[in-house]
């Protein structure tokens, strides 16, 4: 087995293609411990050079929407009305702290992910004198 570690973009890409040769390796052979291996050191690799960042709060809501199959309708438990939902998912309206704490309770979203600040898009807004 000649591993080494990935040091550089281009051995992250030959990490990958050889990961990719071996994607269909049996546990327990020399194949599949080169793949078990080499999985490690690529995930290594990109957690320190492509981390991923917590999503935003709206990108959370969104995917536990789609993962519990909700409605916008079923937000309301936790938002408000029907116009509110669609402001705070529209970037409209930021989250009071009670809809923070609901979204947490309700849906299990966790108030770190949930209490982040966000953009808004504020650009209907019309400025009044």
């Amino acid at each position: 087995m000649d591993i080494k570690p990935i040091k550089t973009e281009s051995d992250y890409n030959a990490a990958l293609i050889e990961i990719e040769r071996l994607m269909e390796a049996d546990l327990n052979t020399p194949e599949g411990d080169k793949l078990d291996v080499l999985t490690t050191l690529v995930e290594a690799y990109e957690e320190k050079y492509y981390p991923i960042g917590p999503p935003d709060p709206i990108e959370a809501i969104i995917h536990q929407m789609e993962s519990q199959c909700l409605t916008r309708r079923d937000l309301e438990a936790y938002l408000g009305s029907r116009a509110r939902v669609s402001e705070i998912l529209n970037r409209k309206r930021s989250m009071s702290l009670q809809m923070i704490r609901k979204l947490q309770k309700g849906l299990g979203i966790p108030a770190e992910i949930l209490i982040r600040s966000y953009p808004l898009d504020l650009s209907d807004h019309q400025i009044s004198r």
